[in-house]
């Protein structure tokens, strides 16, 4: 265990090097510049000495005055220090507190449309996988909502619910009339608002989890061991139930390759519905040139993938008897 541990934070760590090393690249590819933009935005000045005085000073104050090497370096010493610089587009607030105001809702929003998704999906596919009538509704379904883009029904739940209903608001994260407090009338105001966006990323993944498992039932139900069991007299609860042990095994490995694409669908929808989470903060960033919040938000999104899927890996551990086995150098 504690080599196996060691070699997937070895592994872990490396890929957290270089895809916070890109993160930090790309802004810098971008045209335009951060301090520029800043300026256009809050300067009254005319007089060109005046400009290019502050400018400057700006320069200096954010470092991008230095090589960019140096840059680099202390880019490192700033991150090891929890601290990711100061925002040029909400300037002077740091970009840790503007994601400390941005990451709740996305957590919000995420974890319970991943994990309610993965869970609803692989139980209903398993369902269906034996149930003839039920399968003939959910495989169709399925398909539809698989190659259904987050954005999209995110427009038309919006469209429908919030325009046409008026069910549902279709902007923001609570009422402007409200202010964040631990009250019921705000709670279930935040409520209110989060169900269209929760609801569009929740019903893609249901489809996508419902086709893979009821896939992978049926193909276990026709493998040698169920046909074995069958013939022994097994009872078919037993059978199913040794099926959907080995089913949920690709599963699980493909909740930590889908944790990515759906970080990426959850931007966008983020968006669509002006929801002020990451992926809404990241779009200003990127439309402002600022260089540090891109930074800041690319950086969450990489350590939620990481950590997300090392816990995978370790959940492999505690269901797969065969990962345990193969640590002990015996045969699967």
């Amino acid at each position: 265990m504690r080599r196996y541990l060691t070699r997937k934070i070895l592994i872990y760590t490396l890929t957290f090097f270089l895809a916070v090393t890109i993160d930090w690249l790309i802004p810098r590819f971008m045209p335009g510049d951060p301090i520029r933009n800043m300026l256009a935005r809050v300067s009254v000045a005319s007089n060109a000495s005046a400009i290019q005085m502050m400018y400057d000073y700006y320069a200096r104050l954010f470092g991008l005055d230095l090589p960019l090497w140096q840059q680099y370096l202390n880019f490192w010493k700033a991150l090891f220090q929890g601290n990711l610089g100061i925002s040029t587009y909400l300037f002077p607030t740091p970009v840790v507190d503007v994601l400390k105001r941005a990451v709740p809702y996305d957590v919000f929003l995420l974890v319970p449309s991943i994990l309610l998704g993965w869970y609803a999906g692989n139980h209903f596919g398993a369902i269906a996988a034996r149930a003839k009538r039920l399968d003939n509704f959910i495989l169709p379904l399925s398909y539809i909502l698989t190659a259904t883009p987050y954005m999209w029904l995110g427009i038309l739940l919006a469209w429908f619910f919030g325009i046409v209903l008026g069910w549902f608001p279709i902007a923001g994260a609570y009422s402007f009339s409200l202010r964040p407090t631990w009250s019921w009338a705000f709670l279930l105001d935040l409520l209110h608002h989060w169900f269209l966006p929760f609801a569009s990323l929740f019903i893609i993944e249901f489809g996508g989890w419902a086709i893979g498992m009821r896939n992978m039932i049926i193909y276990e139900l026709e493998a040698e061991y169920s046909r074995y069991l069958t013939a022994l007299g097994a009872p078919k609860r037993l059978i199913r139930r040794y099926a959907f042990n080995n089913a949920i095994l690709p599963q699980i490995t493909g909740l930590a390759l889908k944790l990515g694409v759906i970080v990426a669908g959850a931007l966008v929808t983020e968006v669509v519905f002006s929801y002020p989470g990451i992926g809404y903060l990241l779009l200003a960033a990127i439309q402002n040139q600022d260089y540090f919040l891109i930074q800041g938000c690319f950086l969450f999104i990489i350590l939620g993938v990481l950590i997300a899927n090392f816990m995978i890996d370790i959940a492999y551990l505690v269901v797969d008897p065969r990962t345990r086995r193969g640590m002990v150098g015996e045969s699967a």
